[in-house]
């Protein structure tokens, strides 16, 4: 038996699906602030999404080093993954393919919350972390659903400014928290990482702004280009108010409230780290770093609901299509803050190769962190979407 203890730029305890509300009698793991002796540049030309192969690979298994952040301890109960039947021989020869070829530093299928393949690469190991990118979005998300559970924010039709209202008069005044949480605020932005001067490469770089959130902050550069609700555009900035809206309801970091519904019922292992901004605010759309087995937790977490953080059927709506995709993408879509997949199946994913999917039909999660080439490959995200449903098929 496997005991599992102990910029810039995004579980059951004991096994027991049911155990996640006996965590509410424990004190939540400790928070501690973390602060780099000579912290990375902010300057958008010097951006992790410019950086070179070697430099990238060191630095996303140490961001703590890098940047300022909120550290996390373990779980005072930490759940015990035990190995279960080992994939068959197919599925076992494509996942080490698929590391191979996309740079995978690590790779953990859960079967019925057991592991039957955990395997690493470029030189990571398992006690390690690794940084999410955007898998830190569907850690906010299910904040979101445990502030709504805790009373702390009304429903998703809340409007935003009534949470925040130093959005009022931005292009965000009107928009409800789950217009925001599924992306269709109707603001207009540009997500191209390639490009220096996008807004996704310069948000983080944005002269705060005394008493108020480089979120907000940026947010009031913002226009409308289509009616809250008519358009979905993927916006790294909206995770960002997400995280806000979560913190400002909660009086609480990101990272303290995920200590205590994320961190302690989920049974993580290893301690969390989770990037803040210039002003203090946890990164809600980005750079939290886990362990490899820790990514699998928290899908194992959100595979058996959750009961007891979130409020009843929460993943099951924001892990399902909200914004469809359409022709262009069949079967393809996005919740709040989860892409969706065909066959009822949704994930989480980040640039240059983290993912965690989900496959309730089979009791199973993948997950993987990476070291892509480039932030972003369609033929990498297929080639995994691929290695899960050979997975699927041979454990049906």
């Amino acid at each position: 038996m496997r005991a599992i203890l102990v910029s810039t730029l995004a579980i059951a305890l004991a096994g027991c699906a049911g155990g996640y509300a006996e965590t509410a009698s424990l004190s939540p793991p400790a928070v501690s602030q973390n602060m780099p002796e000579t912290p990375a540049s902010l300057d958008p030309s010097d951006s992790v999404l410019f950086w070179s192969d070697e430099r990238r690979s060191a630095a996303f298994r140490d961001m703590e080093s890098l940047f300022p952040g909120l550290e996390v301890a373990p779980a005072n109960r930490p759940r015990l993954l035990d190995d279960g039947t080992s994939l068959d021989a197919a599925s076992a020869a494509q996942a080490r393919q698929f590391m191979a070829d996309t740079a995978v530093s690590g790779l953990i299928v859960l079967k019925d919350g057991n592991v039957v393949f955990e395997e690493y690469g470029l030189g990571f190991e398992a006690e390690q972390r690794w940084t999410s990118f955007s898998v830190a979005k569907s850690f906010t998300s299910t904040l979101l659903g445990a502030a709504i559970a805790d009373g702390h924010i009304a429903s998703v039709d809340q409007p935003v400014t009534e949470i925040i209202p130093a959005l009022a008069g931005t292009a965000y005044d009107g928009v409800s928290v789950g217009q925001i949480a599924s992306m269709t605020s109707g603001v207009a932005w540009n997500e191209d990482y390639t490009d220096p001067d996008s807004d996704v490469a310069k948000m983080l770089a944005i002269t705060p702004v005394a008493g108020e959130s480089q979120a907000v902050t940026y947010a009031r550069t913002l226009e409308r280009e289509a009616p809250a609700g008519e358009k979905w555009v993927y916006k790294t900035l909206e995770t960002n108010l997400l995280g806000l809206i979560v913190e400002e309801a909660t009086g609480k970091s990101l990272a303290a409230y995920a200590a205590e519904k994320i961190v302690e019922p989920a049974g993580f292992e290893g301690g969390l780290f989770w990037m803040q901004d210039l002003t203090g605010g946890n990164i809600g759309g980005c750079c939290l770093s886990l362990r490899l087995s820790d990514y699998a937790r928290f899908g194992q977490f959100v595979l058996e609901g959750g009961e007891g953080v979130v409020p009843d059927g929460w993943f099951a709506e924001a892990g399902s299509p909200l914004v469809e995709f359409g022709p262009r993408a069949p079967g393809y879509g996005y919740g709040y803050q989860w892409w969706t997949y065909p066959g009822d199946t949704y994930g989480a994913q980040g640039i240059f190769g983290q993912a965690i999917t989900i496959v309730p039909s089979q009791n199973l999660v993948v997950a993987a962190v990476s070291n892509w080439p480039t932030a972003t490959s369609s033929d990498n995200r297929a080639a995994f979407q691929a290695l899960v449903r050979q997975i699927v098929k041979n454990a049906e």
